[in-house]
């Protein structure tokens, strides 16, 4: 029988539908993915920390702020290019696609797109380039999946604001030099710009995580912290500011662990392939063979979703329902590959010598963040049936 051509990672050749810059940048991030990142991602794993190192790295290629304009210091790439990065940085670890994710969407987009003028000049280009850092502040200790019940208060005094209240759950919390701090106001939900060091400011890292812990992930508190007017983003109120920026990450959330599945895929049947059990590979076996094709269709299935979100994304088409299917699709997608490739290594599939574990538990982390599964669900619920069910 004739050897296949078709990439067993790419079988309906999904490539083929990208633009040369597209694969470019593909490419690109592929390069620092296999060079950079997966030599030194067990280990930062095992440890707990995050490679700080590669940041300037992942700024010099482009990757922080991606989308926006070049006008900022940015790459001004389109979106499709924005998930195939994801892709990419994911198929090294979630924490690494995390921390660009946040940076990004959850941080530049929003002063961005809610700031003033001085605010894009004096923020964008320096995190553009990793000198500046941000976090996002949304989550709070009592629930994330329910924000119009914020606790976090900021009131007027003077020329001035009050911010105080607690965050949790904050990627980047403390390696971030500013945190996108939405807070409850007289006048509705409205975010700030809060630079670490202001008094009362006070960031502290999570430990004990067994999911995503080549990340920094923290809890952030907030007592009598003064804030100038001139760092409340001032072109949005309500919860549509923040639930905007979540819309912009959910996106890249939905390329990042086709990442991870492929990842998962390439290892086990690699493995399959020199395992050798009752005298024959288990790869011969109709059971692994069985399992590595629903693998592969699965996978198939999540790059067709999300390669047509980008193209609706930039048509200017895109819906937030759109985006709520691709990210429950996708993200259970990947866990449940991580977790069937870790089945298939046996024993050797519990060390981080092999990435599905590691994965694995990222993924339990992904499926629950900026929108649990279930939420996501009854988001398409509401859509078919009209009635909210939340």
């Amino acid at each position: 029988m004739a050897a296949s051509t078709l990439n067993p990672y790419d079988l309906y050749d999904v490539r083929s539908m990208l633009s040369e810059e597209e694969v470019m940048v593909q490419d690109t991030v592929a390069r620092f993915t296999d060079e950079r990142v997966l030599p030194i991602i067990g280990d930062c794993f095992d440890k707990g920390v995050f490679p700080t190192d590669l940041i300037p790295e992942m700024a010099e290629l482009g990757l922080l702020g991606s989308s926006l304009p070049t006008d900022y210091g940015c790459a001004g790439m389109n979106a499709v290019s924005y998930g195939l990065i994801c892709q990419e940085l994911e198929r090294g670890d979630s924490g690494i696609r995390s921390f660009a994710s946040v940076q990004s969407s959850l941080c530049m987009y929003p002063i961005y797109a809610y700031g003033s003028e001085e605010q894009r000049r004096r923020w964008l280009p320096d995190m553009a380039a990793g000198k500046v850092i941000g976090c996002f502040g949304l989550t709070e200790p009592h629930g994330g999946s329910d924000p119009a019940n914020m606790k976090t208060n900021a009131k007027r005094d003077g020329g001035d604001w009050i911010i105080n209240g607690a965050k949790m759950w904050i990627t980047n919390g403390n390696l971030a030099h500013i945190a996108i701090v939405w807070a409850q106001t007289e006048e509705g939900i409205q975010g700030f710009i809060v630079e670490k060091g202001m008094p009362g400011f006070v960031a502290q890292e999570i430990h004990k995580k067994m999911s995503l812990r080549a990340s920094v992930t923290s809890g952030l508190f907030f007592d009598n912290v003064r804030v100038p007017d001139a760092s409340r983003l001032p072109n949005v109120k309500g919860l549509k500011g923040p639930l905007g920026c979540l819309t912009q990450a959910r996106y890249g959330i939905t390329w990042g662990p086709i990442g991870a599945a492929i990842a998962c895929l390439h290892e086990a049947t690699e493995y399959a392939k020199t395992r050798v059990l009752f005298n024959k590979p288990i790869a011969a076996t109709q059971s692994v063979q069985l399992k590595l094709a629903d693998m592969a269709r699965r996978i198939t299935q999540a790059q067709l979703l999300s390669l047509q979100l980008g193209r609706l994304k930039d048509a200017g088409r895109m819906q937030p329902t759109q985006v709520s299917l691709a990210k429950w699709n996708n993200v259970r997608m990947a866990l449940d590959i991580a977790r069937e490739a870790r089945d298939i290594l046996g024993g050797a599939g519990i060390t981080t010598e092999y990435s599905p574990i590691r994965h694995a538990l990222n993924l339990e982390s992904v499926i629950t963040y900026e929108g649990t599964e279930t939420v996501h669900q009854l988001v398409v619920g509401r859509e078919l049936t009209g009635i909210n069910a939340f």
